[in-house]
């Protein structure tokens, strides 16, 4: 999605941290399940909340390993540059479809 020279993070934190980060970066002071950060045009990171993953699958219908992957996916797609809307959603749809997820 993001290329073959591109250079990824993939870093699972707790709750305390995500919720820094979130209020760090997006001035919402609670725990989210995923943040991506481009750090250039070419790297990036993606922080993943496995409590927060954990507790939102059902609600997604989901299993916890599935909806993981479902996240991460949708990672990669803000670090793409997109945001939600109709253009995210079927580029992620065609990311899960290719990985069964």
């Amino acid at each position: 999605m993001l290329g073959k020279d591109y250079e990824l993070s993939l870093v699972f934190i707790g709750a305390t941290e995500s919720r820094k980060l979130n209020n760090k970066w997006r001035q919402k002071d609670k725990p989210t399940n995923v943040l991506s950060f481009p750090l250039s045009e070419t790297a990036g990171e993606i922080f993943i909340t496995p409590s927060k993953a954990k507790k939102e699958a059902p609600s997604f219908d989901r299993k916890y390993d599935n909806f993981t992957a479902f996240l991460f996916i949708h990672g990669l797609a803000h670090l793409k540059g997109l945001d939600h809307g109709d253009e995210m959603e079927a580029i992620e749809a065609k990311a899960r479809k290719k990985f069964n997820i």
